[in-house]
C-alpha cells in the first residue's frame, strides 16, 4: 500500500550516473514534531472523533505510524528510524502522562535516536532525564554544554555512532540556540550556535572513520540550510522546529524533498503525525550521496491502524475523557489557528485568544492584551467546542500574567515579536486593544512603524511615556519567545492568573455561537 504511494510521488535526485560496487544504500525513516499526538488529527492538527475517523478524515496517530514503519522496513533490508525532535507537549496526553506514553511508543516503534527539541524542556530537565531514562535508543544534544546539569551529564549525547548494513553511521543532535528563552532548560544548559556544534562532532566523528553522518536538527528549514552550507562532512539533514513539509508532489510544499544545498540533502516530514519521511540514499565508497529519493508519506485513512497499539491508546485516554469531551462552546465556522498563518500576521485564533485575555482583566486597568503566535497550537472547526479542542490550542498550561509597562516597553516587545518573521519563529505578536503596522523588510529592531492604543474607543497613538496595563501569558511576562523586556521592564506583575485554556474556553461560551474574524490590527506596510 505504502509502496504504491513511493512509486506514485517519490522523487529521485541522481548525482552519479554509475554505482561503485562499494555502494551503500540506506532508508532513512523520519519524524518530527510529534506533540504527542497520539491519537488521530483533523485537517486542522486538531482532535479528530472515532466517527470521523472511520469516516476517513483523520490523519496520523501512532496506530497508524505503527504500520507504516513496519510496511516501510519490509521494503529495505537496511534502514534506521529516527525523529527531529519535539515529542513532548501539545495534548492532555503529555499533560497527564509527561514523556512517559512518548518512551513507550517510541520503544515500540524501534526508534533509533532522536534530538533533543525545545519542548522535551518545557518540565525542566527532570523530566528529560526521565524520558531518556526510558528509552532505549540516543537522545541527541551537540549545541549546548550541559556538563553543569547533572541530570543531563553522562546520559545525553552530542553525537553516537551506530552500526546497520555492516556500515557506522554518525549521529549528530541540534536544538534550537534560542531554547533558554522558548522552553525551561534551566541555568546549567548553555545553548551555542549550531554550526560550530556540527563541525565539531563532525570532526570526531570523521577521526573515528566514521563517513556517513546524519544531523537530527530541531533547528528550522532555515538554519538547517545555513548549516548545510556552512559545514563540511555532514551528507542529510533530519529537520524539525518549524514544521516544515518539504515535497515534490504536495502544493502546500516549502522545498523539494530532499532540499540539496551542495552534497548535503535535508529532509522534513511537517508535524503531528501525518507524515512519515521516506528517504533513500546512496553512498559511494568515498561516503558522498550519489543517490536520493523519497517523499513523505501521508498517514491517511489508506494506512490501516494497528490494531494493538490502538486499543492501547484507547486506554491510555480513558482519564482524559471527562475533561476532553465537555462541550464548552459552539463556533458558527472553523477557527484558524494555523502555524503558518498565526505567526506572520493577524489570525482569526490569535484574535480570539487576544480578546478573551483583555476581556478578563480589563476592569483592571488593563488596556493591551499579547500572545504569541507560537503559543497557538491548532485550529478549531465549526459546530460544538470541546475542552479537549481548547486544550489541543493552548496546551502549555500558562497563566494570565498582568503588569504595567510604557509604550516604549510595549513597543520593544512589538519590535520581538516581528524581529524574525522570516523564520516563522513563535514569537510574533497577536493583540487586542492595540494595532500596530510594520515593515517586514525593514531591519529587525526597527521594523514598527505606527502604533494605537484603545483609548475609550478612541484609537490613539501609543506614547511612549505613558505607563499602560498589559495582559500577557506568564511564560512571555517572564521573558520566553525573546520578550525579556516584560520580565525587566515590567511593573507590578501578577503571573498567577487564571489559565489562559480555561479563560478562552469561557470567553467563546459567553459568546454564544463564536463568530471568528480579522479585523486589520496587525498589517504589514
Amino acid at each position: 500500500m505504502l509502496s504504491r504511494l513511493l512509486c506514485s510521488s517519490a522523487a529521485v535526485l541522481t548525482l552519479s550516473a554509475s554505482a561503485a560496487l562499494a555502494d551503500y544504500s540506506l532508508t532513512i525513516l523520519h519524524t518530527n514534531d510529534f506533540h504527542a499526538r497520539f491519537e488521530p488529527v483533523s485537517k486542522y492538527d486538531s482532535g479528530c472523533s472515532e466517527e470521523d475517523n472511520v469516516e476517513g478524515k483523520c490523519f496520523g496517530g501512532s496506530a497508524r505510524l505503527v504500520t507504516a514503519v513496519n510496511e516501510a522496513r519490509k521494503r529495505t533490508n537496511n534502514s534506521i528510524l529516527v525523529d527531529g525532535g519535539d515529542q513532548f507537549q501539545g495534548t492532555l496526553f503529555y499533560t497527564y502522562y509527561k514523556g512517559k506514553l512518548a518512551a513507550e511508543m517510541m520503544n515500540k516503534m524501534g526508534y533509533d535516536a532522536m534530538t533533543v527539541g525545545n519542548h522535551e524542556f518545557d518540565d525542566g530537565p527532570e523530566v528529560l532525564r526521565g524520558f531518556m531514562d526510558a528509552v532505549s535508543f540516543p537522545v541527541l544534544m551537540s549545541n549546548a554544554d550541559f556538563s553543569g546539569e547533572e541530570l543531563l551529564k553522562g546520559k545525553l549525547l552530542k553525537s553516537t555512532v551506530i552500526e546497520r548494513g555492516g556500515e557506522k553511521l554518525g549521529l549528530i543532535g541540534l536544538t534550537p540556540h534560542d531554547t533558554d528563552e522558548l522552553s525551561s532548560p534551566g541555568p546549567n544548559v548553555i545553548f551555542t550556535d549550531p554550526v560550530g556544534a556540527v563541525q565539531s562532532e563532525v570532526d570526531k566523528l570523521t577521526a573515528e572513520g566514521v563517513n556517513k553522518i546524519i544531523v537530527l536538527s530541531h533547528s528550522g528549514y532555515n538554519v538547517d540550510k545555513r548549516v548545510a552550507a556552512e559545514t563540511t562532512g555532514v551528507d542529510v539533514i533530519v529537520g524539525g522546529h518549524t514544521n516544515t513539509l518539504l515535497s515534490n508532489t504536495n502544493e502546500r510544499a516549502e522545498g523539494p524533498y530532499p532540499t540539496m544545498v551542495g552534497d548535503t540533502a535535508i529532509v522534513s516530514a511537517y508535524a503531528y503525525g501525518k507524515f512519515l519521511g521516506e528517504l533513500n540514499v546512496t553512498f559511494d565508497d568515498e561516503g558522498k550521496i550519489t543517490e536520493a529519493t523519497g517523499e513523505p508519506l501521508i498517514m491517511d485513512a489508506a494506512v490501516n491502524e494497528d490494531a494493538e497499539t490502538k486499543a492501547h491508546i484507547h486506554e491510555k485516554a480513558k482519564p482524559l475523557e471527562e475533561i476532553r469531551q465537555r462541550v464548552v462552546a459552539e463556533a458558527s465556522e472553523a477557527i484558524d489557528g494555523g502555524k503558518t498563518t498565526c505567526r506572520s500576521g493577524e489570525c482569526p485564533m490569535g484574535n480570539l485568544i487576544a480578546d478573551a485575555m483583555l476581556d478578563r482583566v480589563r476592569d483592571q486597568g488593563i488596556q493591551i492584551a499579547l500572545q504569541n503566535g507560537g503559543g497557538v497550537r491548532a485550529s478549531i472547526d465549526a459546530g460544538e467546542v470541546t475542552m479537549g479542542e481548547v486544550l489541543t490550542v493552548l496546551p502549555f498550561q500558562n497563566t494570565l500574567s498582568t503588569f504595567q509597562a510604557t509604550g516604549a516597553t510595549v513597543r520593544a516587545a512589538l519590535e520581538n515579536g516581528v524581529s524574525q518573521i522570516e523564520d516563522g519563529a513563535g514569537r510574533f505578536p497577536q493583540v487586542a486593544g492595540l494595532k500596530f503596522t510594520y515593515d517586514p523588510a525593514a531591519e529587525p529592531g526597527s521594523r514598527v512603524t505606527s502604533v494605537e492604543v484603545d483609548e475609550g474607543g478612541t484609537w490613539t497613538p501609543l506614547d511612549d511615556a505613558k505607563t499602560y496595563g498589559v495582559v500577557t501569558n506568564n511564560y512571555l511576562r517572564n521573558g520566553g519567545d525573546g520578550y525579556k523586556v516584560f520580565s525587566t521592564d515590567g511593573m507590578n506583575a501578577y503571573d498567577y492568573g487564571p489559565d489562559l485554556a480555561d479563560v478562552t474556553a469561557e470567553f467563546l461560551a459567553k459568546k454564544g455561537p463564536y463568530t471568528p474574524y480579522t479585523d486589520g490590527r496587525i498589517a504589514a506596510k
